[in-house]
């Protein structure tokens, strides 16, 4: 399933490394997007890399020292 780019909960949790209770609970909170197929939920690729990139935090520029 994970070739067509739709996911399972443990599939996405195995993706972010985290457990698929959290996952569960940000779509519970709708901070992930997901897909009812019939009665099960499937989670987009594109949607979990979106949510991966949009959560970048930047490095900081390193100070310029002046000697």
């Amino acid at each position: 399933m994970a070739e067509s780019g739709l996911l399972t909960i443990a599939e996405a949790a195995a993706m972010l490394r985290l457990k698929p209770s959290t996952v569960r609970s940000w779509i519970l909170k709708r901070r992930l997007a997901y897909c009812k197929v019939g009665r099960l939920v499937r989670i987009r690729r594109a949607d979990v890399e979106a949510m991966v990139a949009a959560s970048v935090v930047p490095a900081r520029p390193s100070p310029v020292s002046s000697c």
